[in-house]
């Protein structure tokens, strides 16, 4: 069964990672694609792996940074395909560097990419979703939305944003039949922490040993649309990390004290 037949679902970050992968789920599932990230050549190269008629899936290339577009965007997606069924915010970047080296402008970048980018393309997004009565917003966050580690304050901050907007949204649109999917991957064997950002700006550069042993980002992708499917509220996905949300709730000094052996020596 092809769960998500005909469905239009939008996916940002589609050029590679979870949000590749994530392009290829749906396509199994039937679903017809929007597929967004700022490198075009490589929304083409995934437009092709899909083996999808060409009318079915829509390359749309957008700058997380550049909001005043989104509504325009907007516009192509309904005049392509007439509907957005499913809306999959999941571009974003990630921060290697303590609170004291970070720069402010690190902060800001970070905040505008993970947070603002992504109420502004949902705001241009829910006005199609409340006429059509009917629509998922799903979204990426993280462990790291529920739990404060070393090394990564802004790229946190940014995650537990996304939860105080995404819950509040779903108590106002859920009588207009619009479901909310928080999405909190743990360690997920993408580049992530290669293209997060260091304290002055430039790229960090390396890959996370927790990141290179974490799950795939097929299995990832399984899940998140298997949570959209089902209409769940939040997914935690990854191995023993996912541990931390629970160990925050009930024995959160002993979270602490574990976050603090985290710190880089």
């Amino acid at each position: 069964m092809k769960r998500f037949l005909d469905k239009v679902v939008w996916i940002t970050g589609a050029s590679s990672g979870i949000g590749e992968a994530t392009v290829y789920e749906f396509a199994k599932q039937g679903a017809k694609l929007v597929i967004s990230a700022r490198r075009e050549e490589e929304l083409q190269r995934v437009k092709k792996n899909t083996q999808l008629p060409d009318t079915d899936v829509l390359v749309l290339p957008i700058d997380a940074e550049k909001p005043a577009e989104f509504p325009a965007k907007v516009s192509e997606v309904l005049k392509h395909f007439g509907r957005i069924d499913v809306l999959f915010n999941n571009a974003g970047i990630s921060q290697r560097s303590s609170v004291a080296e970070s720069d402010m402008e690190v902060y800001h970048k970070i905040m505008d990419i993970n947070f603002f980018g992504v109420i502004a393309l949902t705001k241009a997004v829910l006005p199609a979703m409340l006429q059509q009565k009917s629509g998922h917003i799903a979204v990426t966050s993280s462990i790291s939305g529920k739990v404060g580690t070393p090394m990564r304050s802004g790229y946190c901050a940014t995650k537990h944003a996304l939860h105080g907007f995404f819950d509040s949204l779903r108590a106002e649109v859920w009588k207009e039949n619009i479901g909310i999917t928080l999405v909190c991957p743990g360690y997920i064997h993408t580049n992530i922490s290669v293209n997060a950002i260091a304290g002055d700006g430039s790229k960090h550069g390396k890959m996370d040993q927790n990141q290179a042993g974490g799950i795939s980002p097929e299995d990832c992708a399984a899940s998140i649309v298997n949570a959209i499917y089902h209409q769940k509220e939040e997914v935690y996905i990854g191995r023993k990390e996912v541990l931390a949300v629970y160990l925050k709730r009930f024995f959160p000094k002993l979270l602490s004290k574990i976050m603090r052996n985290q710190m880089p020596k």
